[in-house]
């Protein structure tokens, strides 16, 4: 068998619809996975099937917020009733920038309700599945934000540093069931949310932003997407076997060559 396939197994991927879950969707069906995609946004999603299935490979997209645990519970028995839920890829997420002066109530709801509580919701949904099949892995996607401080970043940096706690918890209260939890921590990763965001926020300085940018991380680029979808492989797959409660930094050598 191939190092690092993913054959038989069935893969949840939350946000998978572009950028870093899109490229973990991509790479999981490569390695043989039944890719299922959670999408709030149904037209992302659609496309990104659609890519993928012109690499002749094995996906389906579902229109779910993974805010609302009724939503994903529901999808989640059906995907089960097919076969053991192996892996979850909990990735959904939204940004915010702002100090806690400037975040405003609804900001930080939103916030929470995407990056802390669909992380709870899929979890939850997916764990007695998991139990019951007597293994399994998740991946959190947490952020180098939920480690060091960020200016402007008070919100989104709260959402990331309880990812990171909530990894550590679950891979502790599920050693026994042979369920494994990991996080991958990234900084800048050149995804379109990057590319719209240099847009709204700095007309006319696009290029010269992006470069600023990428130079925060000390290896001078933003990562890839495919980068991180690499780690993501590593950790779902069976030789990362002895690997659980441990955050993972892809980062070019921010968190710790920065100074910080």
């Amino acid at each position: 068998m191939a190092i690092f396939s993913l054959k038989g197994k069935i893969a949840l991927i939350t946000g998978g619809g572009s950028g870093i879950g899109k490229a973990i969707a991509t790479t999981f069906a490569e390695q043989g996975a039944s890719v299922h995609i959670f999408e709030n946004d149904i037209n992302a999603a659609d496309m990104a099937v659609k890519e993928i299935h012109q690499l002749g490979l094995t996906v389906t997209a579902h229109n779910v917020d993974v805010s609302i645990y009724n939503q994903v519970y529901s999808l989640v028995k059906s995907i089960g009733a097919i076969g053991p839920i192996d892996l979850l890829i909990n990735n959904a997420g939204i940004a915010h920038v702002g100090t806690v002066e400037s975040t405003e109530e609804a900001d930080f709801d939103r916030l929470y309700n995407v990056n802390i509580k669909g992380v709870f919701n899929c979890t939850k949904a997916c764990i007695p599945f998991m139990k019951k099949a007597g293994k399994g892995a998740i991946v959190n996607l947490g952020s180098a934000a939920g480690s060091v401080g960020h200016n402007d970043r008070f919100a989104y940096s709260m959402t990331k540093g309880a990812v990171l706690s909530m990894t550590y918890s679950i891979a502790k209260d599920y050693l026994d069931y042979n369920i494994r939890c990991n996080c991958i921590s990234p900084a800048r990763v050149h995804t379109p949310f990057v590319d719209g965001f240099i847009r709204k926020n700095y007309p006319g300085k696009e290029e010269e932003m992006f470069e600023k940018l990428s130079k925060t991380q000390p290896i001078g680029r933003m990562g890839s997407p495919k980068e991180i979808a690499s780690l993501a492989l590593y950790l779902c797959s069976d030789e990362a076997g002895f690997v659980t409660g441990t955050d993972y930094p892809i980062d070019g050598g921010f968190i710790r060559l920065n100074g910080n």
